[in-house]
């Protein structure tokens, strides 16, 4: 193989791609449906002419006939006056209108018959082209469904991979973050509540150990049970005078001594 074949072949390819990429179903339709309507143009004007000279040569035909007819008269009453030779003369341009008659008879047949055959004719290109935009409605339609379900089709395929999706992505992230900063610091606040109310509690229990502690060293090395508040314990000094007199109390004092009052009273 030559390099001038290989390279017409190349081109011929890549042209012949090139065509095949750049054809749209749509419009190839469209087109041929317009150049079908073309030729049916071209063959009515072709057949309007055809059917135009029959006619013409149908009148030809006629004239001719009706020229010869009346050369035949004109022979007859020349004939009958006696004048053979006007009469001979008669019938020679009779026979000359007779045979363009003939002529005229086969050249107007001939066109009889194909003006039938062009009228079948486009009677069939008038329903190939009724057919064929039948068919491309129908085809525009299928291609139409095609290419949207290809848009389609790309777009959910792009979803998962598009820079929303992402976006979605981090934000939803960002929200559960969000969402587990906020319940630890309700269960912080919540422990550190529980916390101090437990160090009350707790405190109360030091304190009464604390204060057995001291009257134990009060009142020797036999331990002694821890009183209940308010009683007085017998090795204790009795209060003297200087001992009941209290120092005024603050607010917060006040507010503290009505708060032991109302528990002691539970």
């Amino acid at each position: 193989m030559g390099l001038f074949d290989r390279v017409s072949r190349l081109l011929r390819a890549n042209v012949n791609d090139m065509v095949s990429k750049a054809e749209d179903p749509e419009k190839i339709l469209e087109q041929a449906v317009m150049d079908m309507q073309e030729d049916l143009v071209q063959l009515r004007q072709a057949v309007a002419s055809s059917i135009a000279n029959q006619k013409r040569s149908e009148q030809q035909y006629n004239k001719a006939m009706a020229d010869a007819n009346s050369w035949q008269s004109k022979a007859q009453l020349a004939l009958q006056k006696g004048d053979e030779d006007l009469a001979r003369e008669a019938l020679v341009r009779k026979k000359n209108y007779s045979e363009t008659a003939g002529s005229l008879k086969a050249q107007l047949d001939g066109q009889a018959g194909m003006v039938d055959t062009m009228k079948k004719s486009l009677i069939q290109l008038e329903g190939k082209i009724s057919e064929a935009k039948t068919k491309k409605d129908m085809l525009k339609s299928r291609s139409q469904a095609a290419k949207a379900q290809e848009q389609l089709q790309g777009a959910v395929g792009r979803i998962g991979t598009n820079s929303a999706m992402a976006a979605f992505d981090r934000m939803e992230e960002k929200v559960l973050i969000q969402e587990a900063k906020s319940q630890a610091a309700a269960e912080l606040t919540g422990t550190d509540l529980e916390n101090r109310f437990a160090a009350l509690s707790a405190g109360g229990e030091v304190d009464d150990e604390l204060a057995a502690m001291k009257q134990q060293m009060l009142g020797g090395s036999q331990p002694t049970a821890a009183l209940p508040q308010g009683t007085v314990s017998p090795t204790a000094a009795p209060a003297t005078p200087q001992d009941t007199v209290k120092a005024p109390m603050s607010v917060q004092d006040a507010e503290l001594e009505a708060l032991r009052k109302q528990i002691d009273g539970l």
